[in-house]
């Protein structure tokens, strides 16, 4: 294979939109232009296969059912066993669909819409939402987030009642979701909490249903113009500032691009996801279609998240687990466990993701991992964790200490040509270019043994 300024671009653009590349990809896609390999990823994306994982909303029992200290047990045993499933089911998703763009545009949204609840049913609602919507409309998306459960709940709505508002939603929908703190009043948050009172969710079905006895009917002051407004209507005077747009372009943009965003390239993003009427797919492929995308200064320049990290290893050498589970001391041990953002605010990513104690695992996780080793791990103690992991290893006693990866290394051979070099190997696995004096440090031998001396380097950190 030889290395071209379109093999470049094809590289960057999946180390992005994806979770990296593999060599045979490579090949096949240095066949078609530039403009068809993006086209090709927005339509491998359209399908949309929810998760299942949560096949029922497991309640607690009532006070009336007069439960046991044995039936408690269980029930929480229960919900702990589903909320894992679920997020287990995710990341085995994450390693292996097809729809690559539209699986790592729902990651992006779960940060972005961080919610925190121990229900998996919730949790899986929520997921499937974002993943319905990620390349649909911003509009849609974001109603529909404010109607589930977990969002309800996680952030009281549930307990907006008209004479007695909570703000907690209504201030977090501008902050966090759509305008970015200084783009509204105290005044805007006070309304517009009153315009979404009555928004509530039925703990027996986990659907959305208005609450007209507990909406306020009462004239609202919200931008300045009054009326009887009820939610949609806050979201879609929100949706008339620009500044939503550029908020939205430029989270986007550090997700996707640079943790550093360039002033005029998010508003160039901005003003035309505006005038697009707040369509995703129309801004991720503006976005994917620009020259600045590809320039030097936005290739290998962001540190993956632990979530990009695990699955990016995950698809390059297909690991199984023997026990899947330990997929989540794996997420808490790099410092992000999916469904358990730190709070609302989600994760803040870029340089965050390292620290001398999460580097160090991820230095040595590569090689325990495609070495077929026994992995042993704790979990990495965040104070906020504490509650969480005391009330699951109550529930479950036998929280996985120690299990075994499978990585399918005839799978991987025979995808590479027989006499690969280092230096081609390291083009493929490294999103960065890696300096010669470290590639030196690289034993010219087995594939198998570059590519686990590859994945353990800084180099491999970034995308």
């Amino acid at each position: 294979m030889k290395r071209s300024e379109k093999t470049d671009a094809i590289k960057h653009l999946y180390s992005r939109a994806s979770f990296g590349i593999t060599y045979p990809e490579l090949i096949r896609l240095s066949r078609l232009s530039q403009k068809e390999v993006l086209e090709k990823l927005l339509k491998e994306a359209e399908p949309f296969t929810p998760l299942t994982e949560a096949k029922e909303n497991i309640l607690r029992p009532t006070r009336q059912d007069n439960p046991s200290e044995e039936d408690i047990r269980a029930y929480t045993k229960k919900r702990t066993e589903q909320e894992e499933a679920v997020n287990i089911a995710w990341v085995s998703r994450l390693s292996v669909d097809k729809a690559d763009l539209r699986e790592k545009l729902t990651l992006f949204w779960h940060g972005h819409f961080a919610c925190r609840t121990t229900n998996g049913y919730y949790n899986q609602q929520l997921n499937n939402v974002q993943r319905k919507h990620a390349l649909g409309n911003f509009r849609t998306l974001v109603t529909e987030v404010a109607k589930t459960p977990a969002m309800l709940s996680f952030l009281n709505n549930q307990q907006n009642r008209k004479g007695k508002p909570n703000e907690n939603f209504a201030r977090e929908l501008m902050e966090l979701f759509t305008l970015g703190r200084g783009h509204y009043t105290e005044a805007d948050i006070r309304e517009s909490a009153r315009a979404f009172t009555g928004w509530q969710f039925r703990p027996e079905s986990a659907g959305f249903f208005f609450n007209e006895r507990q909406h306020d009917r009462g004239t609202k002051v919200f931008f300045g113009r009054s009326g009887n407004f009820q939610g949609e209507d806050i979201i879609n005077m929100i949706l008339e500032q620009k500044q939503c747009a550029y908020f939205i372009a430029e989270r986007l943009y550090r997700f996707f691009v640079n943790d550093t965003p360039d002033p005029m390239h998010v508003r160039d993003l901005g003003d035309y996801f505006y005038d697009q009427n707040y369509e995703i797919a129309a801004l991720i492929r503006r976005m994917f279609s620009s020259k600045w995308f590809y320039s030097e200064k936005n290739v290998g320049n962001k540190i993956k998240s632990p979530i990009e990290f695990l699955v990016g290893l995950n698809r390059s050498f297909y690991i199984q687990y023997a026990r899947p589970r330990v997929l989540l001391q794996l997420q808490r041990s790099l410092g992000q466990a999916l469904f358990y953002p730190p709070n609302v605010a989600g994760w803040p990513g870029g340089t965050s993701w390292i620290d001398s104690s999460s580097l160090l695992t991820r230095l040595k996780l590569p090689s325990t991992l495609l070495n077929g080793g026994i992995l042993e791990s704790e979990g990495k103690a965040d104070p906020e964790d504490e509650a969480y992991l005391a009330t699951a290893r109550r529930s479950q006693p036998n929280v996985e200490r120690k299990t075994q990866a499978f990585p399918d290394w005839e799978r991987f051979r025979r995808a590479l040509p027989a006499a690969i070099t280092r230096e081609q190997l390291a083009y493929v696995l490294l999103a960065s270019r890696v300096k010669a004096v470290s590639l030196e440090k690289i034993e010219q031998s087995d594939p198998v043994q570059m590519a686990i001396q590859l994945v353990s380097t800084p180099e491999y950190q970034l995308c």
